[in-house]
């Protein structure tokens, strides 16, 4: 399966988890969705009361840098960690 199916699939594959995946794993989810689709994180980190939106644009900027195919090689493999 080509990289571009796998990751659709395990975008599928986390939506049928039986349990939430914790907050980390969100984060990195999150953080690996967005550079794979959008690339490198813009804009302003959020103000200090948005917790949620600071916690998940640190969490972007993490990944700052890395390739659209990289990201989704690490999604897909959370995914199946979490799955697994």
């Amino acid at each position: 399966m080509e990289l571009p199916a796998k990751f659709e699939d395990a975008q599928k594959r986390v939506k049928e988890l039986s349990s939430a995946p914790g907050n980390d794993d969100l984060l990195e989810l999150y953080a690996f969705y967005k550079q794979a689709t959008a690339g490198d994180v813009s804009g302003s980190r959020p103000g200090m009361m948005d917790f949620k939106g600071r916690a998940k644009f640190d969490s972007w900027t993490k990944k700052k840098g890395t390739s659209k195919d990289a990201a989704m090689e690490g999604y897909v493999k959370l995914v199946d960690k979490l799955t697994g």
